[in-house]
Order: C-alpha cells, then sequence, then structure tokens
C-alpha cells in the first residue's frame, strides 16, 4: 500500500453561523481554493494534481474538511500546500467576486434537484429558526454581500488551533506525521475569546408541509428528531434502521418496492449531530400512492414496536452492518474520516472492535423496546413535494 488519506478537519460548519452569516463556512471552503499568498489557485491544484493526487474539501452542519489523497512519498508536500491554504489564504477580490457566481450556480442545481430540495425543506421543519435548519450553502442576499473582511474575521474567529485536527490514514510513520504536522500548522494563531457556543435546537416539532414543484413524482419524507453522537441509544437506532432499510432484502424495499411496486427509491436515514439528530424515511413515488404509502411506512413502524424480531432476521442485520463497517476500512479516505469523527464527537479513537461488540450486544428484547419508545406516531413530521397540476 503506497496511499495517504489527509485531512484536515475545522470544527465549525453552518450551524456555527449567525443569521447573516448564513453559508460563509461554505463560501470560505471555496475561497480557500483560490490563492495564498505564495501559491495562485493553479498552483495549489497543480501541486497536488501534477503527482498523481486528488485535493477536494466539503463543508458539513458541524464540521469543515480539506482532503488530499496522494502517494506516500508527497505526504509532506501535500501539509505544506494544505497549511498554507488554511493559514495563509488571501482572498483576491476578482476571485471572490467570481466565486459568488459560482456558489449561486451551485444554489441552482440543488433547486433543480427534487432530492436536494425535500431534505432541505424537512431540514428546516426538522429545526426551525436554528442553524441547523438552513442550507449549508446560505442564501442567495447573504453569500452576495460576502466581503474579505467577513472572510478575514470568520477564519480569524473559527480556523485557531483548537479548532483544527489533523487526520492521517495509510502508509504513513505516526511520528514523522506528527512531526510534520508541528512543522506546518505550528504558526496558526489563537484567541482566547473563541469558545464554540452552539445554540441549542428548540423544543422537538411536529409538522406537515407540502410543496410543489415541476417534476413527475411526488417525494415525501416521514421523520422525527432523531439522536445524537453520544446518545447511548444510538447504535439501537442505527440497528434498527439497518432492519428497515439495509439493502434490498430489508423491510422497506421488501414490503413497499418488492410487493407494491409503489417506488423505485426508498431509505430510511439516521444523521446524529453534537447534540441532536434526524431520523426518516424518504421515497419517490406516484402522488395516487402517497397515501397507501405512508400508511405502509406507518406499519412497518408499528411492527417493530409491537413484534420482536426474529433472532435470525436480528443476526443478519447485524452481520449487514458490520460488514458494511469493516468493508468500509478497504478505503483509506473511510479510515481517515472514521478516525477524525472518533476524535471530534468523542474525544478519544473509539476501535471497530468496541463498535462490533455494541452490535452483537443488541437482543431482540433491545430493539423491541427502543422501538416502543422512538417510533410513537404523533411525534413524526411529514414533507411532501408535489408534483404542479
Amino acid at each position: 500500500m503506497k496511499s495517504v488519506a489527509i485531512g484536515v478537519w475545522i470544527k465549525t460548519g453552518s450551524r456555527d453561523e449567525s443569521d447573516a452569516q448564513a453559508g460563509i463556512t461554505h463560501f470560505l471552503e471555496h475561497m480557500l481554493f483560490k490563492g495564498t499568498a505564495t501559491r495562485s489557485a493553479k498552483e495549489i491544484a497543480q501541486h497536488i494534481e501534477s503527482k498523481g493526487g486528488y485535493l477536494n474539501a466539503f463543508t458539513s452542519t458541524e464540521y469543515t474538511c480539506y482532503v488530499v489523497r496522494c502517494v506516500d512519498t508527497e505526504l509532506e508536500s501535500s501539509l505544506d500546500v494544505l497549511s498554507d491554504m488554511i493559514l495563509h489564504s488571501t482572498f483576491p477580490e476578482e476571485e471572490l467576486e467570481k466565486e459568488k457566481k459560482v456558489v449561486l450556480e451551485e444554489m441552482k442545481m440543488y433547486k433543480d434537484s427534487p432530492d436536494d430540495v425535500i431534505f432541505e425543506e424537512f431540514s428546516s421543519m426538522m429545526f426551525p429558526e436554528h442553524p441547523l435548519g438552513r442550507p449549508i450553502i446560505g442564501f442567495e442576499p447573504t453569500v452576495s454581500g460576502f466581503t474579505q473582511d467577513h472572510l478575514r474575521a470568520y477564519t480569524s474567529e473559527r480556523y485557531q488551533p483548537h479548532n483544527i485536527l489533523v487526520s492521517i490514514a495509510g502508509n504513513v510513520d505516526h511520528q514523522n506525521a506528527e512531526h510534520l504536522i508541528e512543522r506546518y500548522f505550528s504558526s496558526a494563531k489563537s484567541h482566547s475569546d473563541a469558545s464554540r457556543e452552539l445554540q441549542k435546537p428548540n423544543v422537538d416539532p411536529t409538522a406537515s408541509k407540502s410543496l410543489t414543484k415541476v417534476i413527475e413524482q411526488t417525494h415525501m419524507i416521514l421523520g422525527r428528531r432523531g439522536l445524537a453522537f453520544n446518545d447511548e441509544d444510538r447504535i439501537k437506532l442505527l440497528m434498527v434502521n439497518t432492519l428497515l432499510s439495509g439493502g434490498m432484502s430489508a423491510r422497506l424495499h421488501q414490503n413497499i418496492r418488492e410487493k407494491h411496486g409503489y417506488c423505485y427509491s426508498i431509505s430510511a436515514f439516521a444523521q446524529s449531530y453534537i447534540d441532536t439528530g434526524v431520523f426518516g424515511v424518504y421515497i419517490g413515488t406516484d402522488a395516487s400512492y402517497v397515501d397507501h404509502v405512508r400508511d405502509l411506512i406507518h406499519q412497518e413502524f408499528e411492527q417493530l414496536k409491537q413484534e420482536s424480531v426474529s433472532e435470525d432476521e436480528l443476526q443478519e442485520s447485524k452481520t449487514n452492518l458490520k460488514g458494511k463497517m469493516l468493508l468500509a476500512q478497504e478505503s483509506m479516505s473511510n479510515r481517515m474520516m472514521r478516525l477524525a469523527k472518533s476524535y471530534m464527537y468523542h474525544d478519544r479513537f473509539i476501535t471497530l472492535d468496541e463498535l462490533v461488540d455494541e452490535i452483537d450486544a443488541i437482543t431482540p428484547e433491545d430493539v423491541l423496546e427502543f422501538s416502543q419508545r422512538f417510533f410513537q406516531k404523533d411525534v413524526f413530521s411529514e414533507c411532501l413535494l408535489l408534483p404542479e397540476s
């Protein structure tokens, strides 16, 4: 193995933004590729790509990550480029104005995607008047108003040593990696007045919302608030999610797509955050099937509440969940991301053996008891995206 995956993680995401800053974390991520005091935008990309490497970044609600995949001999040069981007970007005015247009086109792209539209609307329902309910990309008025001073101020506040985590996986010597990180990131400046103050989500909402768009299918999400990363029941929720939607043999696929032919795509999802989460079932279906599909989904929830899962089905879902975790470790990028998230959300590295033991310890009684608490019909909300008449 000659590959290395590097991730420089910043503990700041869209939920760290004020209303006036909506979208600045994502916009800043774009602008860090646009030039430093010593490298142009082209030179940044060329330095990585000319050696066969890959450079990218992504922004989430709670973190930003800058990623390089490279051969092991390019570890130092890649850390050099990443640290230069993160610590010495200059935000050229002409690049800033161009990138605003790029991001506004990205917004339009999302608005053209029914999947993106309904998940964005669902988030706004789950977290009304809260940063978690806003689109990560922000809004046209806020993005259009960003200036160099806004970016410099946000970088100074959020891109500080205590908010920076470097995760590396692959053919790398640990001591050498520590030495290189110290060399290239030690100039990061600290400010004493920038502790992370996250706005707590308000009371769990229940709501129903529908909107229309020029599309062929109806898109629906039935969902509720989920569980935080550190919630002791989170592994049970992941197990229930696997029972419902772990593949083509799982309950939702079998009982709604295979039995009735009501959809092509149906899936359950469980997203966790620092202090909360979301759970839901998404489906794309014909408008005439919506009422029956809704009933069938709730029937699946009711079955989990009323009937213990068989030992065979539970064992199959355990093997499914463990297998996906283990297979993911064949990717250096996945290893790097799991390592980083473990430290960000748990302050330590949680081994695969620990996770496997947690999964293996779940019993049919655990699934039943959890489902009876979690799948209360009156806590579920519904979001519909309907074809225009």
